[in-house]
């Protein structure tokens, strides 16, 4: 029986692109941006709206390690909202707020939420987001231990600042790093093994 070599990659998913490497709907996909082996698959997902690190494996059990809660991977993201956040509003991010998931009432896990003094620097997006010259968008961190459909923008749009740019910036100890958008990195054994033992 032939031995499968187990091979990993990070992404620097762009925006507006489907999480796969099938087209639908004349929408973008990975297809159109990586080139990878046949057998290779993303990890989780990211919406089409959203940006950023994206895991791509042939390793099978690297989706079921991701998604037990055992692992409790942390999952980092640099959101830009509309409007001059509050403490108050950040706040409430760090200590729960209620969401819709699947048509019902979720309370989120308490996380880490906090405002970027100075704004991230992040590759510029296209198309970029709507400027008004009279109304703020400053840049949050939020770090996640759990991922439920649309959570980030969820978050946010329950305490009154609905989210414009979404980043996965980080997941446990993988970064970015400085991928740009539509730009792969190839994962070492090392890496991958620190990922779920070292964290």
């Amino acid at each position: 029986m032939k031995h499968t070599v187990h091979q990993y990659f990070i992404i620097y998913k762009p925006f507006q692109v489907l999480s796969q490497f099938t087209a639908t709907d004349d929408k973008k996909c990975l297809k159109d941006f990586f080139s990878v082996p046949d057998n290779v698959y993303p990890v989780g997902r990211l919406d089409f709206d959203s940006e950023g690190l994206l895991l791509l494996t042939n390793d099978s059990s690297i989706n079921k390690k991701l998604l037990d809660p055992a692992f409790a991977h942390e999952r980092e993201y640099w959101v830009q909202v509309d409007g001059a956040i509050t403490p108050d509003a950040i706040f409430q991010l760090q200590n729960s707020v209620n969401i819709q998931v699947n048509g019902k009432q979720y309370r989120t896990l308490p996380c880490k939420a906090e405002l970027f003094v100075t704004a991230p620097q992040v590759p510029d997006r296209f198309p970029p987001i709507r400027f008004r010259k009279n109304i703020p968008a400053p840049w949050i961190k939020i770090i996640l231990k759990e991922g439920k459909n649309r959570q980030v923008r969820k978050m946010t749009a329950a305490v009154g600042f609905p989210t414009l740019r979404l980043i996965r910036h980080r997941i446990g100890h993988l970064t970015l790093g400085g991928l740009l958008p539509g730009e792969m990195r190839i994962l070492h054994d090392t890496e991958i093994s620190r990922f779920f033992c070292g964290r």
